[in-house]
């Protein structure tokens, strides 16, 4: 009963679950199984809602609302743990040549973090702007669901999926950690704003580079990737799939224009790491519209990229 799009991301799920119990059981890796089974209990009730659904009841829209937040929160789960098992890096990190390619632009992590905590307000700002990624995601997946644009729907989704495995891939090759792994701050700064990632997060980063990882928790898994931002990315998403209401489109692009310095505030990251971000959007975004055309011909997305 799942449609092309969704039995491909069913199946690239499984996928990338199975590497990731491999992974455990490999390298005997302890694992909070309740958190766990509590998370893909989730997604795959919300699942099979939507199957029931939409073999049951003549409820189309609810059905992919349904389907689409629990493949969304599925892939999420594997995904975020597929990092993992890269751990430990095994190539050397790329960070020194986007250090240096930062300081030829003249940028400076801790001048900018503490510009943020000089005028708190703009700290806090960005601290609230930056925890809305996910779930301004998970909103569009309802949105296009609910609405019956399925076509958008599945087009972000794939967006979404093929940026995710493209940059976690990117990472094995060229592991990166973000400026906050190798600069301090001010103990003044950390005290009047909240940081999403302080130096200490960016040292947590470095140790599971150097020994990997013993214990996984969907509770604690830290965000690995610098270099492409996968924020930038998910900003982008937000920003390309906007809803087309006036007043929410104008809420959307607020949000994820302040998300751009947000990313480099609270996400600890360099200045390059936005513009891999950006890249890696667009080339996901073509790959995605592509990968619908072949799958859904009759009703393939258009050939420009609008954000609307």
């Amino acid at each position: 009963m799942l449609n092309p799009v969704e039995r491909l991301i069913a199946c690239t799920i499984l996928l990338v679950a199975v590497v990731d119990i491999a992974f455990v059981v490999i390298k005997d890796v302890a694992v909070d199984i309740e958190g766990y089974a509590a998370a893909t209990l989730i997604g795959l009730f919300l699942l099979l809602s939507g199957q029931l659904y939409r073999r049951f009841r003549p409820a189309l829209r609810v059905s992919t609302a349904l389907c689409g937040s629990g493949l969304f929160i599925l892939f999420s789960l594997v995904c975020s743990t597929l990092n993992y098992t890269f751990l430990p890096t095994v190539n050397q990190s790329i960070d020194p040549f986007l250090m240096r390619f930062d300081a030829m632009l003249g940028y400076d992590w801790p001048s900018v973090v503490t510009f943020a905590a000089q005028h708190s307000w703009i700290g806090y700002t960005l601290f609230l702007v930056y925890a809305t990624s996910l779930p301004q995601l998970l909103l569009l997946v309802c949105w296009y669901g609910f609405s019956g644009d399925d076509r958008r729907l599945h087009h972000f989704l794939l967006t979404g999926i093929i940026g995710a495995l493209a940059s976690v891939i990117f990472w094995f090759f060229f592991p990166t950690f973000g400026a906050t792994s190798y600069y301090s701050l001010p103990q003044w700064v950390m005290e009047t704003i909240p940081l999403a990632v302080d130096p200490a997060y960016g040292r947590e980063l470095l140790r599971l580079a150097a020994e990997g990882v013993s214990y996984l928790s969907p509770n604690n898994v830290l965000g690995l990737i610098a270099f492409p931002s996968f924020h930038i990315v998910m900003a982008c998403m937000s920003l390309a799939f906007a809803p087309r209401l006036m007043p929410v489109r104008i809420l959307f692009y607020v949000m994820n224009a302040l998300m751009f310095p947000a990313v480099l505030v609270q996400g600890g990251h360099f200045l390059v790491d936005i513009a891999g971000g950006v890249i890696m959007f667009l080339l996901a975004w073509l790959f995605a519209r592509a990968l619908l055309s072949r799958l859904s011909p009759e009703r393939a997305p258009s050939t420009t990229l609008q954000v609307a």
